[in-house]
């Protein structure tokens, strides 16, 4: 992942304090799972230190992982977005430390301050955008006939 869509980065400091306000400090043993596919997103984390893969549910299989995270970067953004239900799941791969947020209380924040609001939109979205793109590599790299190349 970019630094552009890490939260020290991607928000002004007054932003980005503002946030750290509503957090708190959590820990999680490596395999356990934040969060499964199709549950309510009720909260998000920011990686302080160790890894977490976001992964997609397959019937009889293992779950596949889609994209690992770790310092500073955003694990979930399904929170932001209605209905808040969880796209991929999530699992500590190795132990993790975090910032937890509640979403509702960070959702009200965001709509009592509409700059605040903006700021943490923005950098949402840039997370998403530079999600689909991760994945669009990916899938060309396992199914495209020569790799992903170059973009065109």
């Amino acid at each position: 992942m970019t630094s552009a869509t890490t939260m020290n980065t991607a928000l002004e400091p007054v932003h980005r304090e503002r946030l750290i306000r509503l957090a708190r400090e959590v820990s999680f043993e490596a395999g356990t799972r934040l969060f499964e596919e199709g549950t309510r997103a009720a909260r998000f984390w920011i990686v302080r230190t160790g890894t977490v893969a976001l992964d997609l549910h397959i019937p009889g299989r293992r779950p596949a992982v889609i994209e690992t995270l770790g310092h500073g970067e955003l694990v979930g953004w399904s929170w932001h977005f209605t209905p808040y239900i969880w796209q991929l799941g999530a699992e500590a791969m190795s132990p993790v430390r975090a910032w937890e947020f509640d979403a509702g209380a960070v959702r009200t924040l965001c709509a009592e301050d509409p700059e605040f609001g903006r700021a943490v939109a923005v950098w949402v979205g840039r997370v998403v955008a530079q999600r689909l793109h991760a994945s669009r590599v990916r899938l060309l790299d396992l199914y495209a006939p020569y790799g992903s190349g170059g973009l065109t």
